[in-house]
């Protein structure tokens, strides 16, 4: 795995136009550091496969010591893209290890699912841990232990948690030093590069007009340097660049992020020039990384650790709820009972949205989804056990992860402004979207395998599940995000929770672009949740001709839906800042009407899979745009109660769509009622154009 990993780093970054060359570059602090942990922990495992003696007595120090040096270097080098998706790996195995005495535990069934046998285990540093999910596999760790097979041709093994997030951090750093190509900074980014490493300058004499560096007020060496280096990270817990070229620079530095061009060149220097010697691109290499918006994204430190730990917990997610479907059906044999299951998970956004905004904007964010991400894989641990002690505690648990998660939803939304620059922004939510679709695409069906797979052993997907929040937690807490300045009252006092509530909502009603596009959403997403309702009874009833079971077609339909969000998703993010946002949401919510009604009136299957596909187009082109729009225009300090009220009327109206579209399809047929609610969604969207703010916005 890590061996593909490093190949698929380096290919992708050679496709975006990188150059090995770029690699010599890099600039990674406490490099003999590095090289000490990664020479101890190969040295241990040699001595132990050797079964050298005083190595197997010695194991645990041994593997505590290698662990605790490469962990330390990990951290000093988190800046760097990919660093911290290595750190989460190297920690997650590191802990199995050490709590097993120095051993890496193998889940039997999964071995033998890679297409191996218990005699195959010759390593020194596994052993098999036998099939039963009782206590003992409990306190091994084993969900973090090597519990995914891997039973491809030519690389049947064994995989961690661990293994995935290292394997993920080692393809993004490779693929970040390969595409590492120098680009001309505007004058906004001088002005924080400058803010922020001013003190670093030496006044190797005073300026004069013409002098390399006089126009920033750095020595000849930082001048070229910002020249040449777009930095990877604008902003952190404190103010900070996460560069490999600006390594230097400690993170305790702090400066003003108000500070402005004029006021940054004026500030005083230091007394040490720090050469970094950065070599020359050629122009037309920069034009093509200017053209790939992802490309830059992948180079933020922070946004691609943020977008990895999100994809895997989202694996996680999808492989939860099969399994917990799979649990209620199988328990209780009712399609009732499934179907709360879904009812329960969506009706805390209805209730509870506006008040978890309100808490969310009080506290800090990177700490609320770091706790979120705590909580609900606490939660998800002790879901099969509440399902085999009485199935009903399985709902108030699902309502109880899904209410955290909406906590955990609009601070991450008011995040991402601070972790990327303006321009990127359309295409940073374009990115986290198609990591969703790709966890939908891919996520679901090789979900489906491994709960097949699991058979009786079902309750160890909701430990990995759990297992990948708690990765994601600790991804989450390397990332540096800056602070919001929380406003007080004219008596000096912060507002009480009822007045914050009502700002929020005064916000959203007085603010015609985000009202108009709130509004636009919450009739959308009850068309959408009228489709999800009846699709599958729409297509049972429809396609009986097909020569494909009516559960095959309503998959082939759902993989049509899926393939269309992510290529409208790459699409978006690739070109939608060409266009205004508010006339992308009109033509989204318009087109996605149409092949609504289009699709609730057709017979054919082919057909219907080609319009399932235009809507998932549709749906990225109206989703991807509005969510920018209120991380734009809304203040930070209101983000989360905005996001929440918005969240409240728009999921609120899916949930009450699910059970009114029930009602409606039993008693005028799916079809018709689809048809309908297309064209309610069709005049939605063109609504939009009768309010010029919304329409240029």
């Amino acid at each position: 795995m890590l061996i593909g990993g490093i190949a698929l780093g380096l290919i992708l970054g050679l496709l975006a136009g990188g150059s090995l060359l770029n690699l010599g570059a890099l600039r990674l602090r406490r490099l003999g550091l590095l090289a000490i942990a990664l020479a101890l922990r190969v040295a241990t495992e040699l001595l132990l496969n050797a079964h050298v003696a005083f190595a197997d007595a010695l194991r645990v120090p041994l593997f505590a010591t290698s662990f605790g040096l490469l962990l330390a270097a990990l951290w000093v080098n988190r800046g760097f893209p990919g660093m911290s998706l290595a750190f989460v790996g190297i920690l997650s195995n590191a802990i199995v290890i050490l709590v097993n005495g120095g051993y890496m535990p193998i889940w039997e069934p999964a071995l033998v699912a890679a297409g191996m046998t218990p005699a195959d285990v010759t390593s020194a540093i596994h052993y098999v841990l036998p099939p039963p999910l009782d206590a003992n596999f409990l306190v091994h760790l084993g969900p973090l232990a090597d519990v995914i097979p891997i039973p491809f041709p030519f690389v049947e093994n064994v995989a961690s948690i661990g293994d995935i997030f290292l394997t993920a951090g080692l393809a993004f750093f490779l693929f970040a030093g390969v595409v590492r190509i120098p680009q001309e900074l505007d004058e906004e980014d001088v002005a924080l590069i400058t803010a922020r490493l001013y003190a670093a300058a030496a006044p190797t004499r005073p300026r004069r007009a013409g002098d390399p560096g006089a126009e920033t007020g750095l020595s000849p060496a930082l001048t070229a340097t910002v020249a040449l280096e777009r930095p990877l990270v604008l902003g952190g817990a404190q103010p900070g660049l996460a560069s490999p070229s600006l390594e230097t620079f400690e993170p305790d530095d702090r400066v003003p992020q108000t500070m402005t061009m004029a006021s940054a060149t004026a500030a005083p220097t230091a007394s040490r020039a720090i050469p970094i010697p950065i070599p020359e691109a050629p122009v037309e290499a920069v034009e093509r990384v200017r053209q790939h918006p992802y490309v830059r994204l992948a180079l933020n430190g922070s946004f691609s650790a943020l977008w990895a730990g999100q994809l895997i917990s989202l694996f996680g997610d999808r492989l939860n709820q099969l399994a917990l479907v799979a649990v209620v059906a199988i328990s209780t044999g009712s399609a009732l009972a499934t179907g709360l299951v879904f009812f329960a998970a969506t009706l805390p956004n209805l209730l509870l949205s506006p008040i978890a905004g309100t808490f969310v904007d009080r506290w800090d964010h990177k700490e609320v989804m770091v706790v979120s991400d705590i909580l609900r894989g606490a939660i998800v641990l002790v879901l099969p056990i509440a399902a085999v002690t009485n199935i009903l505690l399985v709902y108030p648990l699902i309502f109880l992860v899904t209410s955290i998660s909406i906590f955990f939803r609009p601070a991450r939304i008011a995040v991402i402004p601070r972790i990327v620059p303006e321009r990127d922004l359309l295409s940073a939510n374009s990115a986290l979207w198609v990591g969703e679709t790709i966890a939908d695409v891919v996520g679901y069906p090789l979900a489906g395998l491994f709960v097949a797979l699991l058979g009786t052993a079902v309750p160890l997907a909701f430990w990995v599940d759990a297992a990948t929040y708690l990765a994601s937690a600790a991804l989450l807490a390397t990332i540096a995000i800056p602070r919001v300045a929380r406003p007080a009252t004219d008596e000096g006092r912060q507002p009480g929770f009822s007045d914050e509530l009502k700002a929020g909502w005064r916000f959203l009603r007085t603010e015609t672009v985000l009202l108009a596009n709130t509004l636009q959403g919450t009739v959308g997403q009850f068309a959408l949740g009228l489709s999800i309702a009846l699709t599958p009874t729409f297509v049972q009833t429809t396609f009986t001709s097909s020569a494909f079971p009516w559960q095959a077609s309503y998959g082939f339909l759902e993989t049509g839906l899926g393939v269309g969000n992510l290529i409208g998703g790459f699409a978006v993010g690739l070109v939608g800042a060409r266009f205004a946002k508010g006339r992308m949401v009109i033509g989204g919510y318009a087109i996605w009407g149409v092949f609504l009604f289009a699709f609730a009136i057709s017979n054919q299957l082919a057909l219907a899979i080609g319009l399932m596909f235009g809507m998932g187009v549709a749906n990225m082109v109206f989703v991807i745009p509005s969510q920018t729009l209120f991380q734009e225009r809304t203040p930070p300090s209101l983000m989360g109660r905005v996001v929440g009220f918005r969240s409240a009327l728009v999921f609120g109206s899916l949930t009450l769509a699910m059970l009114l579209g029930s009602i409606l399809g039993q008693v005028f047929g799916p079809g018709p009622v689809m048809a309908v609610f297309g064209l309610m969604t069709v005049g939605a969207g063109l609504a939009g154009l009768a309010v010029p703010a919304a329409r240029d916005a």
